[in-house]
């Protein structure tokens, strides 16, 4: 199982794309995986013809451990495993056949014979849960460890603990939910009568509800407001995009703008760009940004441009573009998603004149941008106040109440909304 993020400890298995005995090329894909960020597929290190399969699908499976074996010769003369184990010891079986044993070495997340991943560490930080309350918590994943929904469904029934205790031993573990929503693609529908139909919700969907949840249980939301006269910026936009898309072979649209501006501001106000620890605070030196982006599905992932503020427009431009188009497609790989400390998410894109974002935690503030639309104006002259007709949006900012105050908020949205209005319309690029 390969590396899939500082993060991530542990992946599980959705759907093996190859069989026992057959062919891969290097680079092919041999199976997809899931984890709480994202869906990817494992290309194979090797050549060769898989000759053992170690785990089967709906299996979570630790990174670094042996999940295949591929015949790298094809023809049973030598061996190699699918990804590098945390530790090997090899014996030799046969002359010229190798065979892969892995041990992978006790995580530090472990209290007594039980795992406990970062993400449930967290979340009982942060509502209180002491490591003895943990561990009588009843577990549906591998091993009878807990998951995120069972500390979740914990907390909802925390004032009767004997009773979901009871309720969770008696199911069965091949009914864990773990299990099901991420070894089923299908997406199961129960009709309750004529007039109403309950669908479940896919695996992206469980995992979003979580995390929003989680986030206004976490941080106390604080939104502001500022209109932004986009005029120049349109203008601008119109009279370069033929050129910039004959010689980039791509479009440019208003996302790396907005995202240049936040970089900017970012650097004005770095007490932005933190993540909250207990009462520490984490200040962090790398801007990346997050940009929410929309599914065919109807989900949202958030892929993230790493050091935005050392890209210029072009370059800032082709990073939007891959990912919006690799987000479609599902074609992100799991460090693509991660380690943002800041998001931007485009309401505008769907009509809205503004919104409310949830912060994507652990950051502490996202920006939404509006539609912009035509409006006639009130502006102020040499000659006196003049109504002319402008491109306006409105930008809003959700931001984390704890640690950022409403000057540190408002100071920010207002740097953004004032390099957008300073834009140098005569930028060649």
């Amino acid at each position: 199982m390969p590396k899939l993020g500082e993060s991530i400890m542990e992946a599980t298995i959705l759907k093996w794309l190859k069989k026992e005995g057959d062919s891969v090329e290097l680079d092919e894909a041999v199976l997809e995986i899931a984890t709480d960020k994202v869906d990817s597929e494992v290309p194979s290190p090797f050549a060769g013809k898989i000759t053992s399969i170690l785990f089967k699908e709906g299996d979570v499976v630790q990174i670094g451990k042996a999940i295949a074996i591929i015949d790298g010769a094809g023809n049973g003369s030598g061996a190699a495993v699918i990804e590098t184990p945390v530790k090997q010891e090899v014996k030799t079986e046969a002359p010229k056949q190798v065979v892969v044993e892995t041990k992978v070495e006790a995580t530090p997340v472990i209290a007594g014979d039980r795992f406990y991943s970062p993400l449930v560490l967290n979340i009982a930080r942060e509502e209180g849960i002491s490591m003895s309350e943990l561990e009588r918590i009843p577990g549906t994943g591998k091993d009878d460890r807990v998951t995120k929904s069972d500390i979740l469904n914990y907390l909802q029934n925390r004032g009767n603990v004997t009773t979901q205790q009871t309720v969770q031993v008696e199911k069965p573990v091949t009914q864990a939910p773990v299990v099901q929503e991420k070894s089923s693609p299908v997406v199961q529908s129960v009709s309750s009568n004529g007039n109403n139909e309950i669908v479940e919700m896919d695996r992206m969907r469980k995992l979003i509800a979580d995390h929003m949840v989680m986030s206004k249980k976490t941080s106390p939301h604080v939104t502001s407001y500022v209109e932004v006269d986009m005029t120049p910026i349109v203008e601008w936009r119109n009279k370069i995009k033929p050129k910039f898309e004959k010689r980039e072979g791509q479009k440019i649209t208003f996302t790396p703008i907005f995202i240049e501006a936040i970089a900017k501001a970012i650097k004005d106000f770095p007490g932005i760009n933190i993540s909250v620890d207990g009462y520490n605070l984490i200040y962090k030196k790398d801007i990346n940004i997050g940009m929410a982006a929309a599914l065919p599905t109807g989900n949202l992932i958030v892929p993230v441009i790493k050091n935005a503020d050392r890209m210029n427009l072009v370059g800032l431009t082709a990073a939007v573009n891959d990912y919006a188009t690799r987000a479609r497609i599902n074609k992100l790989k799991p460090d693509e998603i991660q380690d943002g400390t800041f998001t931007l998410t485009n309401v505008g894109s769907f009509g809205s004149l503004m919104g409310t974002p949830i912060i994507n935690q652990p950051q502490v503030a996202i920006l939404a941008v509006g539609a912009i639309k035509k409006k006639p104006v009130v502006l102020e002259t040499v000659h006196g106040d003049v109504i002319a007709i402008r491109h306006m949006m409105f930008m809003s900012m959700s931001y984390d109440h704890r640690v950022v105050d409403g000057m540190l908020g408002g100071s920010f949205l207002k740097r953004v909304a004032d390099y957008l209005e300073g834009f140098d319309t005569d930028r060649e690029i």
